[in-house]
């Protein structure tokens, strides 16, 4: 007796066999009971599948899931536009309460405006961990509507990518990386052509919690400047 292989059973329990050799196949179920056994095992593991591609992944969890794995570069343009970015708002440069000035461990909030583009960040260092966690959002300030959904967002040291995801549709994004110097946080637009580059404040650098618990000389809260 000729038996059908795996990837045959397969195509069989998802309907892609044609109608004549599903016929034959049909047959040989009743004559075989190790191939009724195999046809029984793929059949339920097709409707699990099923189930899977039909429910809903929460973002914030698919979010967490790439920031664990380590990001590799991806392909991008050699040459790409660098859009002039606007500091708007830097909490470092906002005093803090008396009360607070002595926690050097605060997270760090900022503002920047790029084109059309408004990039709101938030940078946490982790309790007992030596990682840093940046949330942002983009959106598009002149028209709001506009959908910011599945950018490039990646974080780099030097030439070299530490952390890598994608906007939600809501323009959110959320990335883990290792505190280190000179990082800044990019986004590509169209498609890559155009880029947003943001340079991150390394949250233990004591000079810029010195600069957290006093007004910066010349500056402004809420003030705009170029970065």
């Amino acid at each position: 007796m000729t038996h059908y292989g795996i990837g045959q059973w397969v195509d069989f329990s998802r309907g892609l066999i044609p109608p004549g050799r599903r016929d034959e196949m049909q047959g040989h179920l009743s004559a075989c009971a190790d191939c009724q056994a195999a046809f029984d095992f793929y059949a339920k593991l097709t409707r699990v599948f099923r189930r899977m591609v039909e429910s809903v992944v929460p973002e914030d969890s698919v979010r967490k899931a790439r920031s664990i794995f380590p990001a590799q570069p991806a392909t991008r343009p050699k040459r790409r536009f660098r859009i002039p970015v606007t500091l708007v708002y830097d909490s470092f440069l906002v005093p803090a309460p008396a009360g607070l000035r002595s926690s050097w461990q605060a997270g760090w909030q900022a503002l920047f405006r790029a084109g059309d583009c408004s990039v709101d960040l938030r940078v946490e260092p982790q309790l007992r961990s030596a990682k840093t966690s940046v949330v942002g959002q983009i959106s598009n300030h002149l028209t709001p509507a506009m959908p910011m959904s599945d950018l490039q967002v990646y974080l780099k040291a030097g030439k070299q990518v530490v952390a890598e995801t994608r906007s939600n549709r809501f323009g959110e994004f959320q990335m883990e990386y290792q505190q280190q110097t000179r990082l800044q946080l990019c986004i590509d637009l169209d498609g890559g052509a155009q880029s947003i580059q943001l340079p991150l404040k390394k949250l233990t650098d004591k000079r810029s919690i010195a600069a957290r618990s006093k007004p910066a000389a010349n500056a402004k809260p809420g003030g705009e400047k170029p970065v």
